[in-house]
């Protein structure tokens, strides 16, 4: 079967969603469809969050990372204004309009549900935050923060949906294969079930899940890529008290910390109060990643936060997410899913068992992570900065440094070889355009969804 379109989007994660949200409001009469490998908000659950299973059981499409929502779909909700972190839109256009887009995304977030709360780090608790920091040679990025919450955040996904499927046309459990260039005539998409899709107007938003797929596509249709980052580390949990005097004030500190044996940055990011630490399976791949509710029934009694080195490559060696997968894959191998050890073993050159694991006052939340030793999977260099910078994080936080907080490995965060794009974020084929966290262009929600809202308007714009 053959379908034509006016415009067709790849992916609805938090990009897709709000490109398809815009034409809806700018443009009601298009036919815009979108594909997604994934389920719609309705129909996506994960094995071990619904307590079928203990473990990853690799299923053929991850329910924690594909479907209406995307990855953050399950996410902590995490939503900052800011252009210091979360993307890098400012390398296409200029920070205020980056943060225009941010304020309108948020404002459609309102409309179905989200919170009006916002953490500040322009308080004079968080300044003075700011300077406590600053005497430990830790710098504290400068964001404004909603916490939306996991519970909340797919209710205000299931609202959106309700609004979006009436404009828009999803195909949900169905993949895109390949894209072709009509030469002039648009775009054709093949799908995993034979089926075409032709458009006029087409916008990949494929998500971290898609990213390797599509700098595969975009390198078989002669568009260049740039090299990009990949961001190594491991997730850290310990008692929510040590961490109180910092999230109570700003909620997520983002710290940057510049190591004094190698001189590489290291970061704390997505760090969630009174939270669990979950599994995620990339492309077969288990890593770790956090979350945290607002209701405070459903909270933990422990935060956990990645600590995450940032790897930025250079000719010849162009596959920085084969990279991230590999690095990935040897704490699978070691541990067959996440793998968690405390600190104290750890500097102590210790493998973490399952007596010693006993035996710590901070107790998993991840509880199907399996004790092991994280200096065999991640690398010296990144292992001594993680180190180093847990030392640093204790003269701000003490006790983070104590014997018995867990670290679980690997996280990773796998982003796309960037794609050379235009200010409107088209590729080097006219009408094809590339969004969020997949086209390596975002990695966050907000900048995420302002991302798609800028594509949308700029479609719109060629319409009219």
């Amino acid at each position: 079967m053959n379908t034509r379109y006016d415009v067709a989007i790849i992916g609805c994660g938090e990009a897709g969603i709000f490109a398809g949200y815009e034409l809806m409001r700018l443009q009601p009469g298009l036919r815009v469809v979108t594909l997604d490998q994934g389920a719609d908000i309705y129909g996506r659950s994960c094995p071990i969050v619904a307590g079928k299973v203990k473990e990853c059981i690799h299923c053929k499409v991850c329910d924690t990372m594909c479907g209406f929502g995307g990855a953050g779909a399950f996410s902590d909700g995490k939503y900052n204004f800011t252009t210091a972190f979360g993307g890098w839109l400012t390398d296409f256009m200029d920070a205020k309009e980056v943060m225009d887009l941010i304020d309108y995304v948020d404002s459609i977030n309102m409309k179905h549900g989200a919170t009006d709360q916002v953490f500040s780090t322009d308080t004079p608790a968080a300044r003075a935050l700011e300077k406590k920091a600053l005497e430990h040679d830790l710098h504290l990025l400068q964001a404004r923060c909603k916490h939306l919450g996991t519970e909340n955040n797919l209710n205000i996904l299931k609202s959106i949906y309700e609004t979006l499927k009436e404009f828009v046309e999803f195909r949900f459990h169905t993949a895109v294969a390949a894209i072709e260039n009509l030469g002039g005539e648009g775009y054709r998409l093949t799908t995993d079930k034979g089926d075409t899709v032709e458009c006029t107007y087409l916008i990949a938003g494929p998500g971290r899940s898609g990213a390797e797929w599509f700098a595969n596509q975009c390198k078989g249709l002669g568009i260049e890529l740039i090299n990009n980052q990949v961001d190594i580390g491991v997730r850290v949990e310990l008692p929510a008290k040590v961490f109180e005097h910092i999230t109570d004030v700003v909620y997520e500190s983002k710290l940057v910390y510049r190591t004094k044996q190698y001189g590489d940055p290291v970061r704390t990011f997505c760090m969630n109060p009174y939270g669990h630490v979950v599994a995620e399976n990339v492309e077969g791949i288990n890593t770790v990643n956090g979350h945290s509710y607002a209701d405070p029934a459903l909270q933990s009694e422990n935060t956990n936060f990645a600590l995450l080195v940032s790897n930025r490559f250079t000719s010849p060696f162009n596959e920085p997410y084969r990279y991230g997968k590999h690095i990935a894959s040897l704490s699978n191998m070691l541990a067959g899913g996440v793998l968690v050890q405390r600190f104290g073993d750890l500097v102590n050159g210790i493998r973490t068992n399952d007596h010693r694991l006993g035996k710590s006052f901070t107790r998993p939340t991840l509880t199907a992570a399996v004790p092991g030793d994280l200096s065999l999977a991640l690398p010296k260099r990144q292992l001594d900065d993680i180190i180093e910078m847990i030392y640093a994080l204790d003269k701000l936080a003490p006790g983070t440094a104590n014997y018995d907080t867990l670290l679980y490995g690997a996280e990773v965060k796998f982003y796309s070889s960037r794609l050379a794009l235009s200010g409107e974020l088209e590729t080097a084929l006219p009408n094809f355009f590339a969004i969020g966290d997949g086209a390596g262009v975002t990695r966050g929600l907000a900048q995420a969804g302002a991302s798609g809202v800028k594509v949308a308007r700029v479609i719109s714009g060629r319409l009219s």
